[in-house]
């Protein structure tokens, strides 16, 4: 099943509000690459770098020309203990990027957003894809990305950023974040949506502790009965720190290992923020699993 998901010609990103063809689509016969644009001042790795439209779209360039096939843009940092951000303000951060980003480059754009008003706005302004730590879980997500047609990632989140690291515990990490994931899927399925539109996140970092995080790489198989591509964004999360006991900005070794297993294990769309150095991994991987 493992390989018949990785393999399939999926197609992602074609639709916004107006159910017009916007961006190209992607098929996922080898690993994709997701690059990661935090327009935001407090994001865990990047925050404050490229809270300017003109400094954000340089980077979209570098990352597209690396190997990125999509850029992830997000106005609200999810890290651990984050505040939540005014709706306004999020969308006054993100939709000048989406749009200079549209208007110039040729990648599917994914919005990273858990609100519902900031991902439409995100779809009027050229956004294709909804990237929702949340689960698709706010009044109205459900139906905004059923009405709209846009590819989403389901993610599980145990809690909410304030609240997601005190003290999380499981039964079963792998049983009981596959039962989320399983449901959400079947519930926009019943709500009409394309299940070739849906992608499955088990969510690294978000209300895990180190070994649930070691565990959900370790067995990511297990999440391919649902029948959906699976998205991993391990790229320089606190787990590697804890492991190799590096600070932020020595975990490119620890974030490639953790993309090049992710994919070993099954999945097919890798979120980072060192494009090039896990696009050279990642080609090696796949020339060997060939």
């Amino acid at each position: 099943m493992r390989e018949m998901v990785r393999r399939s010609e999926i197609r992602i990103g074609p639709l916004n509000l107006n159910g017009s063809d916007v961006t190209p689509s992607i098929t996922l016969g080898s690993p994709v690459i997701m690059g990661i644009l935090n327009v935001t001042p407090d994001s865990f790795s990047d925050g404050g770098i490229f809270l300017d439209t003109r400094s954000a779209l340089e980077h979209a360039r570098k990352m597209v020309s690396e190997g990125a096939r999509i850029i992830d843009i997000g106005g609200e940092s999810t890290r651990p203990f984050a505040d939540k951000v005014h709706i306004g303000e999020e969308i006054r951060r993100v939709i000048p990027v989406i749009e200079a980003v549209s208007d110039e480059l040729d990648v599917v754009i994914s919005i990273d957003t858990r609100h519902t008003g900031v991902a439409r706005k995100a779809l009027e302004a050229g956004a294709s894809m909804i990237n929702d730590v949340n689960g698709l879980r706010e009044e109205g997500m459900e139906e905004l990305v059923a009405d709209s047609g846009a590819t989403a990632v389901i993610m599980h989140m145990k809690g909410t950023p304030k609240d997601m690291q005190v003290s999380p515990t499981y039964g079963d990490v792998i049983a009981d974040i596959h039962s989320f994931l399983s449901e959400r899927v079947d519930t926009m399925v019943d709500k009409g949506h394309s299940k070739d539109k849906l992608i499955i996140d088990p969510g690294i970092g978000f209300g895990k502790r180190v070994g649930d995080n070691l565990a959900i790489l370790k067995d990511l198989d297990r999440f391919s009965d649902i029948g959906c591509p699976i998205l991993v964004g391990a790229s320089r999360k606190s787990f590697i720190g804890a492991v190799l006991d590096v600070e932020v900005d020595e975990r490119l070794e620890g974030s490639i290992a953790s993309a090049v297993i992710s994919y070993i294990n099954g999945a097919s769309i890798l979120r980072v923020h060192d494009v090039k150095e896990t696009r050279r991994a990642l080609d090696l991987a796949a020339a060997i699993m060939g």
